[in-house]
């Protein structure tokens, strides 16, 4: 890395924020504040949900580390107001962000590029009525997954086994988002895959496999528990681990994502096939979280993958400038 210490000055590390995701946030925030300080950093908590965002340029802060998980944090938002202070920033650009963060729409955007990724329906606030959703069964077969096309961390997510279920799962995700996702259950192995970097010099990390209880990934399981195994190396037969990096480092350049990011991906138990769900642009950086074990897993330190992404914070005109994306 070219940059030194002071290279980064006054950093900001975003976390809290307002979305459904507040809680996990502080704890992804507090983790790579205290990295960022044992490396020397000056770095500096700023939750946004309690300052304005006009006071890190008053502060003097020169880049920010965001640490924001779900809306106003990892959906562009964020990311258009920085863009309007000129402070650089960590994760991909307002476009990308946006995108990324709809999950309908980054399926649209797959399958416009020929990526797999599992059928779905949409149903959209006061577009759709019970018997739309009675149909969705009959669509996308059963097992279904129910969610709001705009939260992460499993908020809001049901997996719908039987029809009489579907009511109040569609009734649990209008609670989050106008728009809902009912998507194809692939069943099979569940893996993630992390990415840093941009463009071409862009690269994939390890595959994680996750094994949950009872296949039952949620918000619990994903933070609070300590029963999901997560098995990396991956154990995936020869050279499907490779062909998953290659299908998510695809998927990432398409976004038009820079920085870092972490992809999940169901495999088809029979067919071996993959099948992209989402990107995620402002990963977790918990003690429970992915990109952190599988950078482990390549020899980067938690210290450092901090560091790394500090480095490569930037603003959408200084990238448009350049060609590295």
């Amino acid at each position: 890395m070219s940059q030194t210490i002071s290279d980064f000055g006054k950093v900001a590390v975003l976390m809290g924020g307002r979305s459904a995701e507040r809680e996990v946030s502080l704890m992804s925030g507090q983790g790579v504040l205290q990295a960022l300080r044992a490396r020397g950093i000056d770095a500096h908590a700023f939750d946004p949900a309690e300052r304005d965002l006009g006071e890190l340029k008053k502060d003097g802060f020169a880049r920010c580390f965001i640490a924001l998980h779900g809306r106003f944090g990892e959906d562009g938002t964020v990311q258009g107001a920085l863009e309007l202070l000129g402070i650089p920033y960590t994760g991909s650009g307002v476009m990308a962000s946006s995108m990324a963060i709809d999950k309908v729409m980054t399926k649209r955007v797959m399958l416009s590029e020929g990526l797999p990724t599992p059928r779905y329906a949409l149903l959209r606030q006061g577009g759709y009525d019970s018997a739309a959703v009675d149909a969705i069964p009959e669509l996308l077969g059963l097992p279904l997954i129910v969610k709001p096309a705009r939260e992460g961390s499993s908020i809001g997510l049901s997996k719908v086994t039987e029809r009489a279920a579907m009511a109040s799962a569609v009734a649990q995700a209008e609670k989050l988002d106008a728009d809902i996702l009912c998507e194809q259950f692939v069943s099979g192995d569940e893996v993630t895959c992390p990415v840093l970097g941009s463009g071409a010099e862009a690269r994939a990390l390890p595959v994680i496999r996750i094994v949950a209880p009872d296949g039952n990934y949620d918000y619990q399981n994903k933070y609070f528990t300590d029963t999901t195994q997560y098995l990396v190396p991956c154990g995936l037969p020869e050279g499907e681990e490779a062909a998953i990096q290659q299908l998510v480092l695809q998927a990432y350049r398409t976004l038009n994502c820079r920085g870092w990011a972490r992809a999940d991906v169901m495999i088809d138990r029979q067919t071996r096939k993959p099948y992209l769900l989402e990107i995620n642009t402002s990963p977790g950086m918990t003690s429970h979280s992915l990109v952190p074990m599988s950078a482990r897993a390549a020899g980067i330190s938690y210290e450092d993958l901090c560091i790394e992404v500090l480095g490569t914070a930037a603003l959408d005109h200084q990238v448009t400038k350049g060609t590295t994306t």
